[in-house]
């Protein structure tokens, strides 16, 4: 990455908020590296056996991210918050998907050896799943500490990345990512 491509990033997305959709040709090549890398961080979160790779992962949330309308792009850092957020989404999607059909949707029958080894398979989209929950039960209660997460977790963004998305100190962001984590720490692990 060029010292200049996140100021021309904050410049395409701030014209492509102002309606100028020609501008995303010369978005993506600046955008794709890194929305690949959290394809790849987040995936390697997965099961093992998870149907989804990288580059589909990486080319749904974009569709999703340019399809934007009510989003008022503010810069880089914003718009990565986003797609964390995106590509979250788009794995709880596909995990609860995947364990809807495990409980019969349409799954065919195993025999019972078999059946103990997709079980196996399955905790990581139960894990996904209860992180999910506890993220969501925290946004009800602190919906900050639940971005922090995040943006921190999912996205991957810096602490300093995180202040400028959240319009917070880095301190701040310090502090309330160590209460969010000890908290969902809790909630999972009960």
């Amino acid at each position: 990455m060029t010292d200049n491509e996140p100021k021309d990033v904050t410049q395409l997305l701030i014209r492509l908020t102002d309606g100028n959709t020609q501008v995303l040709d010369d978005l993506l090549p600046l955008i794709y590296g890194e929305l690949r890398q959290f394809a790849n961080r987040y995936l390697r979160r997965e099961r093992s056996d998870h149907t989804l790779q990288p580059t589909a992962l990486v080319h749904e949330a974009y569709l999703k991210l340019v399809d934007q309308k009510n989003v008022r792009w503010q810069n880089r850092a914003h718009f990565f918050g986003v797609a964390a957020n995106m590509m979250r989404r788009i794995l709880v999607d596909h995990a609860r998907k995947h364990t809807a059909d495990k409980r019969g949707g349409e799954a065919e029958k195993l025999p019972l050896e078999e059946e103990i080894l997709v079980v196996s398979s399955d905790e990581k989209s139960m894990e996904l799943l209860a992180l999910d929950e506890a993220l969501e039960n925290l946004a009800k209660i602190d919906e900050q500490k639940s971005r922090i997460v995040e943006l921190r977790y999912f996205g991957g963004l810096s602490v300093e990345e995180t202040a400028e998305v959240l319009g917070v100190s880095p301190i701040t962001v310090k502090r309330q990512w160590r209460m969010a984590k000890a908290w969902l720490f809790g909630q999972i692990s009960s």
